[in-house]
């Protein structure tokens, strides 16, 4: 692909035969000319059909509505966010968040029955080590503790291990009494997802994040066993020392039950698969895990299948990369995580720097969607590396640049005696400024294709920046207030904005009318 047409194909075989392909495919009233170059094969649109498209944008319920029909009636669950019980939110979590959100919005634009399961980390042996340090050094009751003290008390735990070989012992033990409902440690346990769970509240409140369904892995405790023995009936586990397995060809394995006779998270998630294949009855399951769960997801997919319950394909691993500072990778173990409360409020303090007079929602808001962006306009699969001044930039690649540049046309808009900026006379010609910005914006519904089918946000993100700045430099260059092509040009500004709009919607960032 290449950029020379409004639709540029590089020809595998006889050019001239597949250019009669390819106009096949269009309106021949809408083509202005064609264009050969070497093996590309380059389409130029008519002014007439550039603006009829464009004008699509504009009504943005109605495009909407046409995106909605490309996949109506497929279903797909996706599982995001998971953040851990007794430990604060913290940054680390933010991308499966952020992107698992955006790739739900973005699906359901396109029409699919989406269903959002938070699949939070609530049980496991970690809440046996909790258990343990909350018992040896805890100096408060329980129920005046924060989700900070409780991650004191677990990074204690993994210190005085090292000194201390049994303790690991007592937190087997005691996660073994929780899992076989003992009273001390039911109690115990409840109590510290309480005070989680409000904290995590708080946080997708502020994040503009709405999961459907919080079903963390306790909830599937009583669903294991009948998973479990499907798994030993179908004969696609085996013993070994004491323990039951699944084994993979590359020799790598999952434990299915370990030879105290504990769970695994693997049978969790198996319970977990087969409640959600039961209950919503998808087209595909979509995990948006990190990049370290690669292999560990190829298994559990490759034993979904083995189980005959859906096939491979229908499975996906969204894989994303670590948020590190410029020394290393964050680890709430060895207690140098960072909260996503510190996070927001030093952002906050940035956005009202760049943009004092604005209100406080509209400040929070700035900060959120700088936050989010940076994150989502990046590959997923790639570490970011965190960078304050990229992120609240207000000229480079950054969600206040695209805030900032919609703000700028709501001005524009709002300057102008013309009402009406949303119709256009079709058979007006553009000017080559204007031409180059509404050959950009026809690409909109393409991109947002292109990012669901990709699983990756980063397109979208670009592509926004891309239309950003040719507005700004038409902005730039070309009057729009009170000239005699005034008319074309607001109906150009109002395309932009729908078209920023639509796409932080996506993103679940909030546009700002002044900044």
């Amino acid at each position: 692909m290449n950029n020379f047409g409004d639709v540029s194909i590089f020809a595998k075989g006889d050019v001239e035969q597949e250019k009669a392909d390819l106009l096949k495919i269009f309106d021949k009233d809408s083509i202005d000319r064609v264009e050969v170059i070497g093996k590309y094969i380059n389409v130029y649109f008519n002014d007439k059909y550039l603006i009829t498209e464009t004008e699509k944008i504009n009504y943005e319920i109605e495009f909407k509505k046409e995106l909605g029909e490309i996949n109506n009636g497929k279903t797909m669950v996706i599982d995001y966010s998971g953040p851990n019980i007794a430990k604060p939110f913290g940054i680390g979590h933010l991308r499966s968040t952020n992107i698992g959100q955006a790739l739900y919005n973005i699906y359901k634009l396109l029409g699919w029955n989406c269903i959002g399961d938070n699949h939070l980390g609530d049980f496991g042996t970690q809440f046996g080590k909790l258990i343990v340090a909350i018992k040896k050094w805890s100096t408060k009751e329980i129920e005046k503790m924060t989700v900070e003290d409780l991650e004191e008390l677990y990074v204690k735990f993994h210190n005085e291990e090292e000194k201390d070989e049994k303790l690991i012992e007592e937190a087997r033990d005691w996660f073994l009494k929780l899992e076989k409902g003992d009273k001390e440690a039911r109690e115990i346990w409840q109590k510290c997802v309480d005070i989680s769970i409000v904290e995590f509240n708080q946080i997708y409140e502020l994040l503009n994040v709405h999961i459907d369904n919080t079903l963390g892995e306790s909830f599937y405790e009583d669903k294991m066993g009948a998973v479990i023995k499907e798994m030993i009936d179908k004969k696609i586990t085996q013993e070994s020392k004491g323990a039951v397995i699944v084994e993979f060809d590359d020799k790598t394995v999952e434990i299915v039950k370990k030879s105290n006779g504990t769970t695994t998270y693997f049978d969790r998630d198996m319970a977990t698969v087969k409640y959600r294949i039961d209950t919503w009855k998808p087209d595909l399951i979509v995990y948006e895990v990190g990049v370290d769960q690669n292999l560990y997801f190829r298994h559990l997919f490759e034993t979904v299948q083995k189980m005959g319950w859906l096939k491979k394909k229908q499975m996906y691993h969204v894989a994303h990369g670590l948020i590190r500072w410029k020394d290393g990778k964050f680890s709430t173990r060895h207690g140098n995580t960072i909260h996503l409360k510190e996070i927001i409020e030093k952002i906050m303090e940035m956005a009202k720097k760049i943009a004092p007079e604005n209100t406080e929602e509209t400040l929070k808001d700035i900060a959120i969607g700088a936050l989010k962006f940076n994150d989502l306009s990046q590959d997923p699969k790639k570490d970011i590396i965190f960078d304050w001044d990229r992120i609240m930039s207000l000229e480079g690649d950054s969600g206040p640049y695209l805030q900032y540049t919609y703000a700028r046309g709501k001005s524009v808009l709002s300057k102008s005696k013309i009402l009406e900026t949303k119709n256009i006379d079709h058979e007006i010609k553009l000017d080559e400024n204007e031409k180059k910005v509404v050959r950009e914006l026809i690409k909109f519904k393409a991109k947002i294709i292109e990012s669901a089918a990709r699983f990756n946000l980063g397109i979208l993100s670009e592509y926004l920046l891309s239309v950003a700045r040719l507005y700004n430099e038409f902005y730039a260059s070309n009057r729009i207030i009170d000239n005699e092509r005034e008319n074309i040009r607001l109906f150009l500004t109002s395309s932009v904005m729908s078209t920023i709009k639509i796409g932080l919607e996506i993103m679940g960032i909030k546009t700002v009318d002044k900044m």
